[in-house]
């Protein structure tokens, strides 16, 4: 959908057989008809031609005695808001047009307006049909952002950001919704590497990808991945990307993503159980087009920090090669782990692949896993669990996350955690032995294992949160939803900012 901002327009402007929607806070055109968006209403009038329509945005209400007041900001509000509106105008309308002047006030300045309703546009507008024989778009082709000031160039730039930003948000829920015979490890970082090929080509060969191949994970020894593909019939890959600033120095902070790529999760011989339906498990790669998605949105940005990206990918199958239970393996690090359950795989392939991503010398990394069903048990399935070895870094996520109003919640990991993944016959197992309890920190205390010493790092568990986020008007009812990526992106902005 096209977006762009403009000193006029005039209904002429649009196509004189589709509608036009004009969105403003001008109260002298309000009309007896409305329609409630949220804490907002909409409201239709004629305006110019009939096939023109004003419509006024409350901004402003009032608070009422004894009323409890809402814990969302008021960019959230009008985030949630505007996303409902917009799903009514994008079926309607061939054209909306925001009127920025009337609709700033002293909460949100011209360029906030202009952040918050160009994502809203191209978040609550996503669609995906790629697999629809009869395809229904929608009838918006052009949101206009109009304003007679005359300094645009910040307006410009935040406009051009948050593009990249929610157009990297769409593209991780298209991976996250296809479908696993479609989006398999090969396929997976061969499309990888296609649109790095592109980006380079754009931006001059500031990103390197190195994908490595079975042969390439056997030689670096990483046998818990091969563990977890070992029943399956595709082989696994492991994709490593590199982006380099132009004004690098020393000083430099290196943040570096890891993401779980389980395109499609069974159980293995653990299978899995009606209660833990083997349906949808193709999201289970939303951890890994999650830090991509961060990553490329950040190449786009040009961002002044030096970023590695690895994925491990795999998909965790039954066949006759598969791992069995009780299985002991060497991790690339050396250390031995008895697999109690093969449906605990996340954290065997993420391991391996953190181990690795430690030798690149990252200052910061983060993993993002669809990890733990405890997650959504504990915290439910609007909340990020963040987990990880460095309080000021994990502060620095709650304050990216609560920047961009995403929801996040820090879990502690304590001794006796690490305590309980101490196998009698192994170094450690992939399971605790007090089940049932703490087990997303049981596996973040898993992963810790595989951290460098002087890496700061810190874990997200996004099991609850990468799917069916239906109470977000921004988000789709039913797939991927792209969320944790602003907070990302805004984390490496402040690291930018601070460091």
């Amino acid at each position: 959908m096209k977006i762009s901002l403009k000193s006029s327009f005039l209904s002429s402007d649009s196509n004189s057989e589709n509608l036009c929607a004009f969105i403003s806070n001008n109260k002298t055109q309000q009309a007896p008809k409305n329609q409630k968006f949220g804490e907002y209403k909409l409201t239709e009038l004629e305006f110019e031609k009939k096939h023109t329509f004003s419509l006024y945005l409350e901004l402003e209400k009032e608070k009422k005695e004894g009323e409890i007041t809402s814990s969302l900001t008021i960019q959230e509000r009008l985030r949630r808001s505007l996303s409902k509106m917009e799903i009514f105008l994008f079926k309607e309308f061939s054209t909306v047009v925001f009127d920025l002047d009337s609709l700033k006030n002293k909460h949100l300045s011209l360029e906030l307006f202009v952040e918050i309703i160009t994502e809203t546009v191209l978040l609550s507008s996503y669609q995906f049909e790629e697999y629809k024989t009869k395809k229904v778009p929608l009838k918006c082709k052009e949101v206009i952002l109009l304003t007679a000031q005359k300094d645009l160039q910040k307006a410009k730039e935040v406009l051009e950001s948050t593009q990249i930003i929610s157009n990297a948000i769409n593209m991780a829920r298209d991976l996250i919704n296809t479908p696993p015979n479609i989006l398999y490890p090969e396929s997976y970082a061969q499309k990888i590497q296609e649109e790095m090929t592109l980006l380079n080509k754009k931006y001059k060969n500031s990103v390197t990808t190195k994908i490595l191949d079975l042969k390439a994970i056997k030689n670096e020894r990483m046998n818990l991945l091969l563990a977890v593909n070992a029943g399956s019939g595709k082989e696994p890959r492991v994709v490593h990307l590199h982006y380099s600033p132009k004004k690098k120095t020393s000083k430099t902070p290196h943040l570096a993503f890891v993401g779980k790529g389980l395109t499609f999760d069974t159980g293995g011989l653990n299978v899995k159980t009606p209660y833990n339906n083997m349906n949808g498990m193709k999201y289970d790669m939303g951890g890994s087009a999650t830090v991509y998605a961060a990553f490329k949105a950040l190449v786009e940005l040009q961002t002044p920090l030096e970023l590695t990206c690895v994925l491990g990918i795999t998909e965790n199958a039954i066949g006759p090669n598969a791992t069995f239970p009780d299985s002991i393996i060497t991790s690339r690090k050396g250390t031995t782990v008895e697999i109690i359950n093969t449906d605990a795989e996340g954290r065997l392939v993420l391991a391996d692949v953190l181990d690795y991503t430690c030798d690149q010398k990252p200052t910061h990394l983060i993993d993002c896993a669809t990890l733990t069903g405890a997650i959504v048990l504990s915290l439910g399935e609007e909340v990020c669990g963040l987990m990880g070895n460095s309080s000021s870094f994990l502060e620095k996520i709650e304050k990216s996350a609560k920047e961009t109003d995403e929801y996040i919640w820090r879990l502690p990991l304590i001794q006796e955690h690490k305590e309980d993944i101490i196998s009698p016959i192994a170094d450690i197992a992939n399971l605790g032995k007090k089940t049932g309890q703490a087990g997303s920190q049981k596996a973040a205390v898993f992963l810790e294992h595989f951290i460098g010493k002087s890496i700061q790092w810190a874990h997200l568990d996004i099991a609850g949160i990468a799917r069916n986020q239906s109470h977000l008007p921004y988000c789709p009812n039913k797939g991927g939803s792209g969320l944790m990526i602003r907070t990302l992106v805004k984390l490496a902005q402040n690291l930018t900012n601070k460091e």
